[in-house]
């Protein structure tokens, strides 16, 4: 099992919008993530939006892959994008994992 963290940035004036729309995830995204494989999967967020990602998959390649083969991924990616600062892209697109240094099981 992989476990993966992530950081992004949610532009500030947009932060309350943007957890709103995490309140209330569409049926189909939730069940898209499950189904490609993305599991205990949780976002945080500090009050300046930073935004930190965490997810546990057997394969974080394959299971971004099968996300990017979804319709309701291009969608959700697609009202997601003006909430982010700095990317050039989709916000699915410019999640860099980060190493992991340490690890207490």
């Amino acid at each position: 099992m992989q476990r993966v963290c992530f950081l992004l940035k949610v532009r500030e004036d947009r932060l309350a919008e943007y957890r709103e729309r995490h309140a209330e995830v569409w049926p189909d995204m939730l069940a898209a993530l499950s189904d490609a494989g993305w599991r205990n999967y949780s976002l945080f967020c500090r009050p300046d939006g930073l935004l930190v990602g965490y997810l546990e998959t057997d394969d974080f390649a394959a299971a971004q892959e099968a996300m990017a083969r979804t319709e309701v991924n291009a969608r959700w990616q697609a009202e997601m994008a003006p909430f982010f600062e700095g990317l050039d892209g989709r916000p699915d697109e410019g999640m860099v994992p980060l190493a992991e240094v340490f690890h207490l099981e």
